[in-house]
């Protein structure tokens, strides 16, 4: 079920200062705006945050940004994070369009939680976030030997990314066909895997490393 729109949303988007306003006019300069040359990690498509705010406020010495182009989703997430001690941000944009906000090299990790695994027609693959065209794009946006921590419960889904990666020639690192049953620590809980696990789906889970 899609989120309802809020009706503080167009207000807090102007006066939440973690939503960051013509974020393309830091391409290059993310450094700048953080005030250190810390990592900098991104999840693509946030959702409402949980997954986002409580990484960022568990790594202090990293840079976070939460790419969401959905904005009465992504504001549910910057307002969680209102008091939260931690370097985050937050960008209202399409992943089809992340090149214009980082320069190559740029980044240092990305995330990828649940996203729309797209299933009905084969035609419509080429929108999964871990297809090839996007895989693309990443590899640039990545400093060598970084990667992409990818999650799902979608098998097909899982199946197809563990292809794309290595026909693309990322490395893959930590593969699991039930995260929450083996033993992987570290593990931050999405609302929807929360959602998903409590009635026993198992969660999917890999790293692909840009090599």
């Amino acid at each position: 079920m899609r989120a309802r729109k809020k009706a503080w949303t167009e207000h807090e988007i102007e006066t939440n200062e973690r939503i960051i306003k013509n974020a393309a006019d830091h391409k290059g300069k993310w450094s700048e705006y953080f005030g250190n040359c810390n990592p900098i990690h991104i999840e693509i498509g946030c959702g409402k945050g949980r997954f986002i705010v409580q990484t960022a406020s568990m790594n202090p010495n990293i840079n976070y940004l939460a790419f969401e182009r959905e904005e009465h989703v992504i504001v549910m997430g910057a307002r969680a994070s209102t008091g939260v001690p931690c370097s985050l941000g937050f960008i209202i944009g399409d992943v089809s369009d992340i090149s214009d906000y980082f320069n190559e090299g740029e980044l240092d990790r990305l995330y990828i939680n649940f996203c729309d695994p797209w299933p009905r027609r084969k035609k419509w693959h080429k929108r999964r976030l871990t297809h090839s065209n996007f895989l693309n794009v990443y590899k640039k946006l990545l400093k060598n030997g970084s990667g992409i921590h990818f999650k799902t419960d979608n098998k097909e889904l899982y199946e197809f990314s563990l292809n794309s990666f290595s026909d693309n020639g990322w490395r893959l690192k930590n593969i699991t066909l039930d995260l929450h049953n083996n033993g992987f620590e570290g593990n931050v809980v999405t609302e929807y895997e929360e959602k998903f696990a409590s009635v026993g789906m198992p969660i999917y889970r890999c790293e692909a490393y840009n090599v």
